[in-house]
């Protein structure tokens, strides 16, 4: 490149300064230079110069790793020329030397991501000058060498194509010998008895990176582990490097280096048994004995005690759940149908090691010691409860925190091996009925970890224990007990009351449940026990036996205290929370919110302007909003100052936090319109913003469509006029864009114009006309979008003859042929197809228009009319009430048509009274057949219709009779 490695240094150093008039101009220079050939040579030379400013050498090196991703591999557009590769493979290998730890660690990384793509066959020489490397005798370059091979190792193990795990293996073959010398030798030396001796930390740091890169080696590198001498061998040597590590760590604990590096080596020990256990169950066989001893020695018996760590704690139950679980450990029902010996094999050996007696061991020591809630779990509790409850209710913490990982291995014991500890469980439980002193924290504390076995293995308890004599006997009164420590009774008592709603609570016991928790959500309550009877509130109401009768007059006063929780909350995953569970109820008891919503109501623009920087709170207060919308149907009116504005926030595309909102701001969007009874302008002014989603919203096309639909029908004349011509333009593109079910739903919006305003839809559709009727003449569509396509030619051929002959003649034209040649062949397909038509609306629909074209005298007509009318005759037969001879679908007086919807609002009436203008429901399809049949005998003659009715059959002669002789 132009200017050398002078002008480069000189912009890098300009792009480190602090002034902006600098830094900026340098940046853009070096984001230019990103593809001029040359570029990275002159990086690799300046990260190499150990004597420049350290944010030079950082900067460089930050450079040249975003460049390579971009232009390293061969195919990238601008790819570095191969001369150029070869210097910075020489320059990078020459540069093992780097003093600084942070600059020695990205450049180990940037050579890993060009080995992945490189060696072996274009960097054949990298893997022997690494192990040239770690032989040599200066000690920062065997670091620094152990640590590039380390990652190198890391990127080549984690290739899956077969020839690339291949040579993996074939390198393993080379390298594992050496490493495991290697691993050993440096393990021996900081080990030694002298405390703390000169290069005692380079030791251990140089094992910890072996031990890294043996992990991959024994794990990515052997076929079948089990099959290898060496690695064996040191498997089994991590079961004894284990305890000395544990006994390392407890020596120099007082020194913080040491004792960091020693947690993470003694981690990285189990990681390798947890790796091998979920690649190579069937290699990990032999290792499952010493695994689970060593597991029950440490965690479960008093041998551990001073020598454990969380962290290491978390692997060992992680691995025993492992082991657990496996499902190659596991054989078929009948044990004797099990195929594999290995499988055999390592139930035999989980079997004879899990007795009843340590089954229950384990069971016992987990609720007594690792259960409870310690003292640094109360302080949290007394200083930040909202965070608390966060922590204690984490998701997927069981993988790495303490108390849910022993929660999910008891969950997971007991599934395995209930009918051992069930017994075990229920003796607990009935040695804790009473109720234990207030004063007594380690009681408390006890039966905390006791209620909470209850509530993990509620489904499995079933028919073990009598919820509702515990509920009524014991928990509604220790609900009622107050003291400082039982608090945690209380929390923990209404938790385990949610956990067995839907297990074992009778509906008799709900009132009393109601009533506990508006107790336990008053004001005077410990915060942590009001959300967790919020929590519990909201799993009643969301349980299949939830009877609304027994609930509503409870609801003013729980409302209430709800909200006063929402408010007093201050962290917005709190009030979330809190939201969620007034939306839930909200929706279940619909229009009964209604006299109790208006402080929420009131409230909600202020939580809406506080939450601006937290879009999750703010999908919760839209969902509200959703419900309070449903609640107050059309009283919502009310609210479209606060509605509008945030719909059209959350549904603007140009919005940043408009990926977060959208899906619940459209259906906010669609309530709002559904139950509006006046249309305003703001309202209609708001569908600006549909006319973007339809061309981008594949994922939530569907409810973009709902509300297109909802605002046809509401505004037809002011929407289509505003808004028609730009609609057309978006069908045109979607119908033929879309497959089948995304089809529909445009086709309905289609139809829905042009029932409301049939003669300005029909004018306003007319260019998309000749496209459809192509698609209907192709004879390839679904039944459902065949439905679709025939429902729309027929209100065409109903409201619009003149429309349909056009639009006949247009494709005609288009296609190259006479008007009778499409008219014959969709009058065929029309006929032919009527049977495959559904529902029974959309049949007697296409029935009606082909009663309508069988009434002309057309060549066409004439040629399948005995298939026609025969098609007409099978939908009167279907449609037609016995022992009347009534048209089932005509409807008299205040009758509602069929048409789906899920609850009565302003759209569904809407909808209602479309269907009771709609042909389908005021004309008798056999009264229509007659009157065309005059029509049509008036034009052709009675001759002509005799000749045609002779053709037919039977029954469809009978049935002309019939109706024509009324």
């Amino acid at each position: 490149m132009n200017g050398g490695l002078e002008i480069v240094l000189q912009t890098l150093q300009q792009a480190t300064s602090q002034i902006p008039d600098q830094f900026k101009p340098a940046e853009s220079m070096l984001e230019n230079w990103q593809a001029q050939p040359g570029f990275y040579s002159i990086l690799v030379e300046i990260f190499s110069q150990h004597s420049l400013d350290a944010n030079v050498r950082w900067l460089a090196v930050l450079y040249f790793k975003n460049g390579v991703d971009k232009y390293w591999r061969k195919s990238a557009p601008q790819a570095i020329a191969e001369e150029e590769k070869i210097r910075i493979r020489r320059g990078l290998l020459q540069n093992l030397r780097e003093p600084l730890p942070q600059i020695a660690i990205q450049l180990a990384v940037l050579i890993s991501k060009l080995a992945r793509v490189d060696c072996p066959r274009d960097w054949p020489d990298l893997i022997p000058t690494l192990f040239e490397g770690i032989k040599t005798d200066d000690d920062l370059v065997r670091h620094r060498t152990l640590l590039t091979l380390h990652h190198v190792i890391k990127q080549l193990a984690s290739k899956r194509l077969a020839g690339d795990r291949r040579t993996f293996q074939e390198l393993t073959s080379h390298m594992l010998i050496y490493l495991l010398e290697l691993w050993q030798n440096q393990t021996e030396v900081f080990l030694s008895p002298s405390a703390l001796f000169p290069g005692f930390m380079s030791s251990l740091e140089r094992s910890h990176l072996a031990l890294k890169i043996l992990r991959k080696l024994i794990i990515h590198g052997l076929k079948k582990p089990h099959e290898s001498r060496e690695g064996v061998e040191f498997l089994h040597n991590i079961f004894e490097r284990i305890n000395v590590m544990l006994e390392f760590r407890r020596k120099y604990e007082s020194v913080d280096h040491v004792r960091t590096i020693s947690a993470k080596y003694i981690i990285l020990l189990t990681k390798v048994f947890l790796d091998l256990l979920e690649s190579h169950p069937f290699s990990f066989i032999q290792f499952i004995k010493p695994s689970l001893e060593m597991v029950l020695h440490y965690i479960f018996t008093p041998a551990g005690e001073g020598l454990l760590f969380e962290r290491f704690i978390v692997q060992c139950m992680n691995l025993l759940k492992g082991i657990l679980v496996c499902a190659e450990y596991k054989p078929s029902k009948i044990i004797e149908d099990t195929v594999s010996s290995e499988t055999l094999e390592a139930f035999k050996i989980k079997s004879d090691f899990f007795t009843n007696s340590v089954l229950v061991g384990v069971c016992n020591k987990l609720i007594s010691h690792y259960f409870p809630l310690n003292q640094d779990d109360l302080k949290l509790w007394d200083s930040d409860p909202e965070e608390f409850c966060l922590e204690i209710e984490g998701g997927e913490s069981w993988k790495y925190d303490l108390r849910p990982c022993a929660e999910s291995l008891f969950v997971t014991l007991f599934h395995e091996y209930r009918e051992v500890l069930t017994p075990a469980i229920v003796e607990l439980t009935n040695a804790c009925s009473a109720l234990v002193d207030p004063l007594d924290f380690h009681a408390i504390c006890q039966k905390d970890s006791v209620y909470k076995t209850l509530g993990l293995a509620a489904f499995d308890l079933f028919d073990d224990i009598n919820f509702d004599n515990l509920f009524s006997n014991t928990l509604v009164k220790e609900l009622k007990v107050k003291g400082s420590n039982y608090r945690i009774i209380r929390r923990r008592a209404i938790w385990l009351i949610g956990k067995w709603i839907g297990v074992k609570l009778s509906l008799a016991n709900r009132p009393v449940l109601y009533e506990a928790c508006m107790h336990l959500l008053s004001g005077d309550e410990d915060f942590v026990v009001r959300i967790s009877a919020a929590m519990t509130l909201k799993g009643s109401l969301d349980d299949f036996e939830f009877n609304s009768d027994q609930f509503m007059p409870y609801l003013p006063k729980i409302f209430e205290l709800l909200f006063n929780l929402l408010k007093e909350s201050h962290e917005c995953d709190t009030k979330m929370q809190v939201l969620h569970v007034m939306s839930f109820m909200i929706e279940i008891v619909g229009v009964g919110i209604q006299p109790h919503a208006a402080p929420l109501i009131q409230y909600l623009p202020a939580l809406w302007e506080e939450s601006s920087d937290h879009n999750m709170l703010r999908c919760a207060i839209l969902t509200t909003l959703v419900y309070i919308v449903s609640g107050l149907m059309s009283e919502s009116e009310c609210l479209h100052a606060f509605l509008l504005p945030i719909i059209e926030m959350a549904v603007d595309v140009k919005e940043d936090g408009h990926v977060y909102l959208l899906e619940d701001g459209l259906q906010l969007w669609l309530t709002t319109i559904e139950n509006c009874h006046n249309p305003t302008e703001p309202l209609l002014n708001l569908f600006n913003n549909m006319i973007c989603l339809l061309e981008i919203s594949s994922e939530n096309l569907r409810i973009c469509l709902q509300i297109t639909n909802a605002y046809i029908v509401f505004y037809p004349q002011m929407f289509l006029a505003k808004y028609g011509m730009t609609l057309v333009g978006s069908f045109r593109y979607l119908i033929t864009d879309l497959k089948s079910e995304g089809l529909l739903l445009v086709l309905k919006c289609i139809e829905m114009m042009v029932r409301v305003l049939p003669q300005e839809a029909t004018q306003l559709l007319q260019s998309l006309f000749p496209t459809l009727l192509k698609t209907v003449l192709e004879d390839k569509l679904y039944p459902m979008v065949l439905s679709m396509y025939l429902s729309l030619i027929a209100r065409l051929v109903l409201y619009a003859e003149q429309t349909f002959t056009w639009t006949v003649s247009t494709v005609a034209k288009d296609l190259k042929i006479t008007g009778e040649e499409i008219l014959l062949k969709l009058l065929t397909i029309w006929s032919e197809k009527m049977c495959l038509v559904s529902p029974e609306e959309r049949k007697k629909l296409c029935a009606l228009g082909l009663a309508h074209l069988c009434s002309k005298n057309w060549p066409p007509v004439l040629q399948v009319w005995g298939l026609a009318i025969t098609s007409i005759g099978e939908v009167i037969f279907d449609i037609t009430v016995e022992d009347t001879n009534e048209d089932k679908l005509v409807l008299n007086g205040d009758e509602t048509s069929s048409e789906d919807y899920d609850r009565e609002n302003e759209h569904t009436q809407r909808i209602q009274a479309i269907s009771r203008q709609d042909p389908v429901h005021t004309t008798s399809l056999r009264t229509y057949l007659a009157q065309k049949l005059k029509v049509f005998e008036s034009q052709v003659g009675v001759e002509a219709v005799s000749t045609l009715f002779e053709t037919l059959e039977e029954d469809c002669k009978r049935l002309l009779r019939e109706i024509t002789s009324v």
